[in-house]
């Protein structure tokens, strides 16, 4: 069996870089005495892999890890025993025990919803945002290990309101191709005419081609 994690990361943590995020659940689910599986070979390390990293300052509300067992255990009392070993901070949710043969998490993820906190310019950027969505495209340079390129920004963004002092986004994240909110933010801005605010990014779910929760059966 495999169990997949619910987890949050917020607060001062979302500065925590993806690879040190790794290392503490490693540690924790070590500490915790869980039974982990490791991999096979002359280094072996415990598998444990991830939905989607997190952007460093993205707070992530709902995130999701998976990980093979070696025998099977009860959800709560895996959850119990790892958030007893986890740093303060970092908080386990929810525990979901899978099938073996369940599609990885990584694979099932399409998008994500997002909301944005920006500390100035929420009237103008909700001014704007009916143009702004009315575009037919939404140009932007992509960086990636091959270099840069342009990007349509627009068939990415699946839903964008403004409501309760905040931008609520639904954007793509798959292997197909995937949006980042802080290219978001920075073409709405560009296009309301306004200087990119200091803001506040929380991921709040990931999500399947249902676009319902990953954790979700």
């Amino acid at each position: 069996m495999k169990m997949l994690v619910v987890y949050e990361k917020m607060g001062p943590h979302r500065f925590i870089g993806h690879l040190d995020l790794q290392r503490a659940m490693q540690r924790a689910l070590r500490r915790a005495g869980l039974p982990v599986r490791y991999s096979q070979g002359f280094n072996p390390h415990l598998l444990l892999s991830f939905a989607a990293p997190l952007s460093v300052g993205v707070q992530g509300a709902r995130e999701v890890m998976e990980l093979p067992l070696a025998r099977e255990m009860e959800e709560q009392a895996f959850l119990d025993r790892l958030n007893a070993a986890l740093p303060e901070g970092l908080k386990a949710l929810a525990a979901r025990a899978l099938e073996e043969e369940t599609p990885p998490a990584m694979a099932r993820l399409q998008a994500a919803r997002y909301t944005l906190k920006p500390e100035e310019g929420l009237e103008a950027l909700g001014q704007a945002l009916p143009g702004f969505l009315a575009q037919a495209s939404i140009p932007f340079e992509k960086r990636g290990k091959a270099g840069v390129r342009q990007a349509d920004l627009r068939p990415l963004i699946h839903d964008l309101q403004l409501h309760g002092g905040a931008l609520h986004a639904l954007l793509a994240l798959s292997e197909q191709g995937s949006a980042r909110p802080d290219q978001l933010l920075a073409s709405l801005c560009e296009y309301a005419g306004i200087p990119r605010p200091r803001c506040l990014i929380t991921r709040t779910a990931l999500l399947d081609k249902r676009l319902l929760p990953l954790e979700q059966p």
